[in-house]
């Protein structure tokens, strides 16, 4: 998962590759509770690892829950209807709306002394028609900041089941959800009926609550869907072990994808058209789009079919969440496209209509909005550009509003035809029900190389450019290439091999360079299943890394290995010569120049510090002979580039130093 304050999409231009997605947040959240609320033990594979599935399980743990997790396994051991603990617990559901509404309801029927609490937009999200629905029933909620809204307080309740209870339908379908799963535990003696006021929005999501209901033995009767009966002495049963569909709202971003680039197309796996959720229905709105879509036993595969896009008027009630996605497609269509009864938008992790109107006025799109619509107008997409596009891309920071969805869509503004490129803004946030989304585009999305961003950050030995543009390319997400360490890595698996580092071997060493099996993990180095950190980098290694660059073959095979580092998002490149060889056309080259004294003085601090004996002297001399060997060697000589910035770190710290690639850097971004 991408960790930085933002993440630049340089502009992308093709799709091809298969993803596999992980586990329905909708389904997760539900089974866990449900698992949690059974007698004996439930088996749960494929569960979606993000946050509101952790939100969850935490809060199971307080309940005195037996929780096992092995990866995407969690073993759950119930409660059985009956709480372990009942006194004083307060639960901290950060932004999980699948978490907050079904476990205050769960809470509120089994009774005991609990406060529930998030982030401050959990805060502002409605909850007052749930919590009118379980006072009909007899429960105990207060409300601890403003009428309607968490934080909640729950008490004991005194059960009243024999009148039908009413919710109201048009704000959430997560409240009769969180209904429909607690009301077991009362319906002992009676039937409970639940009646739903006015429309229903998002009944899909009532078909996955009620199919997982029926694996856990609760039968509800249906009639239509404003009435829905609990019968007498139902009871939780677990299934024993319980598969998690792959998320079909995530599936959404790659069947867009697929829509929308050109290329051999995508496969997504985990998840097909027989999906019990109604976010897989996106497929048919991204068909109507022009998409062509075929689908199998749990797998999609999608590819571009009509381009531009058809621009279409769409219900999205069944499709709420995943009709996001077709905002975006929408900048890409032969028309304006309409996206109507979308309320539920509002009342989300954000206000997502007027989210997705903001950001897409920023990429330079035209759209209107109303209460419970929006109509986003195609901008130029190339030679096929349609006459009602109107305005032109622009190179945007797109901010996120801390909702997951918003993030993922906006990626997918990155293909577009002006090629240039988008800043995310805060890519954590897909955390709550994708950790892995960019690594999964990243892995199917190309690009030509010179779209990808690279920055050379040369100078001489021990001046401090492996821990520089290690920490630049942390705060950027990017790629780290350590070219020092190739060279020393070189060394060691020659000598390792029994060869001489001298000229009498460099064919052999050339050879076995070609094909490194090297990669740099944070500050670990692997050279295939070894961890070689800490070999390459004593003083001797250095000393042999400096042998082995003089040799021309040596060099010329580690090019072609140089340059397979340079992946999307982009790269970071410490050497001696990434700015001037390696990476000759890199947007920004900086290069170090504190002397050898300077330098000594530092090598000297670290070795002392580890308890090497060494002195000021011999360190000062043994670099500034390793400068003369690499200012002076017929291949590529270490030298700044002419465009290079220079950059004394004597005297910065390194923080400071960072701070100042960063500020060049962010002078050459359009954002």
């Amino acid at each position: 998962m991408f960790s930085t304050a933002f993440l630049d999409l340089p502009a992308l231009q093709g799709s091809s590759g298969t993803v596999t997605l992980p586990g329905s947040k909708s389904i997760s959240n539900r089974v866990l509770l449900l698992s949690a609320l059974c007698q004996g033990t439930t088996v749960v594979h494929d569960l979606l690892d993000s946050d509101d599935t952790r939100v969850m399980l935490t809060a199971l743990r307080q309940l005195g829950c037996g929780v096992g997790v092995a990866n995407t396994t969690v073993t759950i051991t119930g409660l059985g209807g009956q709480l372990k603990h009942q006194d004083a617990i307060a639960f901290f559901m950060g932004n999980a709306g699948t978490a907050m509404r079904p476990l205050t309801a769960a809470l509120a029927v089994l009774g005991g002394d609990f406060t529930l609490s998030g982030v401050p937009r959990m805060h502002e999200r409605p909850i007052g028609d749930l919590v009118d629905a379980l006072r009909l029933l007899g429960c105990k909620i207060d409300y601890l900041g403003n009428d309607g809204f968490p934080p909640l307080r729950i008490g004991t309740p005194t059960l009243k089941v024999d009148a039908p209870i009413q919710v109201r339908g048009d704000v959430s379908s997560q409240f009769l959800t969180a209904l429909l799963m607690a009301f077991p535990l009362a319906a002992k003696e009676q039937d409970i009926v639940i009646e739903v006021v006015g429309e229903l929005i998002s009944k899909p999501y009532i078909d996955i609550t009620l199919n997982l209901l029926a694996r856990y033995g609760i039968a509800v009767k249906r009639e239509g869907w404003q009435r829905f009966t609990l019968p007498a002495g139902c009871h939780y049963q677990s299934p024993g072990t319980i598969h998690v569909e792959a998320d079909a709202s995530s599936a959404s971003y790659f069947i867009a994808l697929g829509a929308i680039a050109a290329g051999d197309g995508i496969r997504i796996q985990g998840v097909g058209a027989d999906s019990i959720q109604g976010d897989i229905r996106f497929m048919d709105a991204a068909a109507q789009m022009g998409a062509k879509i075929t689908s199998g036993p749990n797998w999609l595969a999608i590819q571009r079919g009509a381009w531009p896009l058809k621009g279409i008027t769409l219900d999205c009630n069944h499709i709420p969440d995943a009709a996001m996605t077709l905002a975006v497609m929408a900048l890409y269509a032969d028309g304006p496209t309409t996206l109507r009864n979308i309320a539920s938008w509002r009342v989300k992790e954000t206000d997502r209509i007027v989210a997705m109107a903001t950001e897409c006025r920023k990429l330079g799109a035209t759209v209107e909005e109303g209460s419970d619509w929006i109509t986003v107008h195609p901008l130029p997409n190339g030679k096929h550009t349609h006459a009602s596009a109107q305005g032109h891309w622009k190179a945007a920071s797109i901010h996120t509003y801390d909702d997951h969805r918003v993030a993922m869509c906006f990626s997918l503004a990155a293909f577009n035809a002006t090629q240039v490129p988008v800043r995310i803004e805060d890519p954590k946030c897909v955390a709550k029900t994708f950790p892995d989304y960019f690594e999964a585009l990243f892995s199917v999305a190309h690009t030509d190389a010179n779209h990808i961003p690279v920055i050379c950050i040369d100078g001489p030995t021990a001046s401090g450019k492996g821990t520089l543009a290690s920490r630049v390319a942390q705060a950027l997400g990017y790629h780290y290439l350590d070219s020092g360490a190739l060279y020393r890595v070189t060394a060691y698996a020659a000598l390792k091999s029994g060869l001489s580092l001298e000229a009498n071997d460099e064919a052999r060493i050339a050879d076995l360079a070609r094909t490194l099996p090297v990669r740099f993990e944070g500050d670990t180095v692997w050279l295939g299943q070894e961890d070689v950190s800490d070999a390459i980098r004593t003083e001797q290694a250095g000393m042999n890394a400096s042998k082995v660059s003089v040799l021309p073959a040596v060099r010329t095979a580690l090019v072609a290995l140089q340059h397979s580092f340079q992946r999307l998002p982009g790269l970071l490149a410490d050497g001696r010569d990434m700015g001037t060889v390696i990476f000759p056309d890199a947007p920004l080259k900086v290069f170090l120049t504190a002397s050898a004294a300077q330098r000594a003085e530092r090598r000297h601090k670290q070795l002392i510090s580890k308890g090497i004996s060494t002195t000021l002297n011999s360190l000062c001399a043994d670099l500034e002979a390793r400068d003369a060997r690499d200012s002076s060697r017929s291949v590529a000589p270490l030298k700044a580039a002419q465009e290079a910035y220079q950059l004394d770190n004597s005297s910065l710290s390194i923080e400071a130093s960072v701070e100042q690639v960063l500020t060049w850097w962010q002078t050459k971004q359009p954002f």
